[in-house]
């Protein structure tokens, strides 16, 4: 599922999204530097340009082993000549491309990869590339950020577990029997315990913090 978000770019909103990890800009968005009435058609010409089609067909072929190689050889031909057309459906359909994706309904619009997208900018506006890259990575600077701090926060919490888990433990036992006795005190006075104890002490405390972590609740606080 596409998960969607937006920046501003020169006053302008230019929608955001991630499929499968992959992030696309709106190129349809970025059209309207150009044409604001008819953003469509400033995509379409782009992709009718012959250095155009060679720029989309070497990154799918890099990056696309999918990529319906034998098909775009006849369109590169076409490409650049006055009847030659091209649209991004037509281009999806044709070669099973996946640097570039459409989006249907009210809110629908063409959308490329960073590449792609940064590319077609350029050509509509070297100033406006330029602003759109700045903009771009503060806002995966800012995800980056955000990334961070869920990350500590779930360690906080598993942390929190481990901690409170080992006090239930092994400090505050149903019953204290003589010999668990004799370890609190011996606890309590560390500083005459032999190190092979004091070894096996560290040892059961971390085989309980991973006794906490393996269980249910613990693998639910990872999720």
């Amino acid at each position: 599922m596409a998960k969607k978000s937006e920046i501003i770019v020169k006053d302008v909103s230019i929608r955001t999204m991630k499929v499968n990890g992959t992030d696309y800009i709106c190129i349809t968005d970025i059209a309207k530097q150009k044409n604001e009435a008819e953003p469509k058609d400033v995509v379409k010409n782009w992709m009718r340009q012959k250095n155009t089609l060679e720029y989309l067909g070497l990154w799918e072929r890099l990056h696309n082993p999918t990529f319906k190689g034998v098909e775009f050889d006849p369109l590169l031909a076409e490409a650049g000549s006055n009847s030659f057309t091209m649209s991004p459906s037509r281009w999806v359909e044709l070669t099973a491309a996946i640097g570039i994706t459409t989006t249907t309904g009210r809110n629908g619009g063409t959308y490329a990869i960073t590449d792609i997208a940064f590319k077609f900018a350029n050509w509509v506006s070297v100033e406006f590339e330029l602003y759109l890259v700045m903009e771009f990575q503060r806002l995966k600077a800012d995800e980056q950020k955000m990334l961070g701090w869920t990350a500590k926060r779930e360690l906080s919490k598993i942390n929190y577990r481990i901690h409170t888990d080992a006090i239930k433990s092994n400090l505050i036992p149903a019953e204290v029997t003589a010999a668990q006795a004799s370890i609190i005190y011996a606890l309590l006075i560390n500083d005459g315990m032999p190190q092979g104890e004091r070894l096996i002490k560290l040892n059961q405390i971390a085989i309980q913090q991973m006794r906490v972590l393996n269980d249910n609740e613990g693998r639910k606080l990872l999720k």
